[in-house]
């Protein structure tokens, strides 16, 4: 079984990987994703991460409906107490008719009531803001969370999208106010995606011991191998994603993972997330699953061990070139 590993400060341990439910209500309905969520907790992994306004972006969602998922099989499996459950607020795409958005205290505060409501529970293990909101103080939004840490609502918090210059002063200002300190970064990398948060946000979690759970590990399912031309993007909902991929640099990820994989009788998915969770500050990648195989492969990913020499061979093939790939993140 897998390490357990510190979710920053926060006091929180979990596996060395975070099932992403961005899929639900989308993808796949609630019946499939109740399979996934069980196949999860059955091998002892229990680290699921959503949002307010999951799935939002599908046809005629509003958000939330992944949250109303989540709270609905926990309700039906009685096992909250088995969970450690993620969720997130603030972006700037907002919830409801009133698109509610932004980390101002009043609307943090709402939004955990709906969260909590949606999800059928009393309180949330981790919860981040979702975007940075340059409008709002800093103070004023830790001390939100600070209110919801108090009355039992939230156990830790964390941040995600932040830029290291935003992250380093959210850390300033909750020294200097005795607010609580984001424990968790939540920011885009993968194997491909990687300029951005090597240069500046990794140096800095390091430093300041911060968990750090990545979403889009596998590129939107590029590095699972699936994508490998124009003609695949049909294949899924999210092919749409993908194509920014489909260039001279991804090509040659393909070819190193398909090439690490062979040698070591595994799938380039399996291979990509190893890479991510050997990095030192990598706590947990997120990712998602919309049927039983493909959680198979995901699970498997963190028995993968990978050496020296298959990690080099992956971090030169996409480093060459490095690019910072600019994207809103959801």
């Amino acid at each position: 079984m897998p390490e357990l590993r510190k979710l920053g400060n926060s006091g929180i341990e979990v596996r060395p990987l975070c099932l992403g439910s961005n899929v639900f209500s989308w993808t796949i309905d609630e019946a499939t994703s109740f399979k996934i969520l069980d196949g999860f907790l059955a091998v002892d992994f229990n680290f699921i991460d959503t949002a307010d306004i999951y799935p939002k972006w599908a046809p005629g969602n509003k958000g939330g409906e992944s949250e109303i998922i989540i709270g609905n099989w926990m309700k039906q499996r009685g096992n909250r107490k088995n969970v450690i459950l993620g969720t997130k607020c603030g972006h700037s795409w907002g919830m409801g008719p009133e698109s509610k958005s932004g980390l101002s205290k009043r609307y943090i505060l709402e939004a955990a009531e709906d969260s909590l409501k949606r999800l059928q529970t009393d309180y949330i293990d981790l919860y981040q803001a979702h975007q940075d909101d340059p409008k709002t103080p800093l103070d004023e939004t830790l001390e939100a969370f600070a209110q919801l840490i108090r009355q039992g609502k939230v156990r830790a918090i964390g941040a995600s999208n932040y830029t290291a210059e935003r992250l380093k002063e959210s850390f300033d200002v909750s020294k200097a106010d005795s607010l609580p300190r984001y424990e968790c970064l939540q920011p885009l990398y993968n194997l491909y995606e990687r300029a951005e948060y090597e240069a500046s946000l990794e140096p800095l979690c390091l430093r300041e011991g911060v968990g750090v759970i990545p979403y889009f590990s596998l590129a939107s399912g590029f590095l699972t191998g699936k994508y490998r031309s124009k003609n695949d993007l049909a294949q899924s909902a999210r092919g749409s994603r993908v194509e920014k991929y489909l260039n001279p640099r991804g090509f040659r990820i393909l070819d190193a993972l398909d090439q690490v994989a062979q040698d070591r009788n595994s799938t380039p998915a399996r291979v990509a997330l190893a890479w991510l969770m050997a990095r030192p500050s990598i706590t947990a990648p997120i990712a998602s699953a919309t049927k039983l195989d493909q959680l198979t492969d995901l699970i498997e990913a963190t028995r993968l061990k990978l050496d020296s020499a298959a990690l080099d061979l992956l971090t030169s093939a996409s480093a060459e070139a490095a690019e910072t790939v600019v994207s809103a993140g959801v």
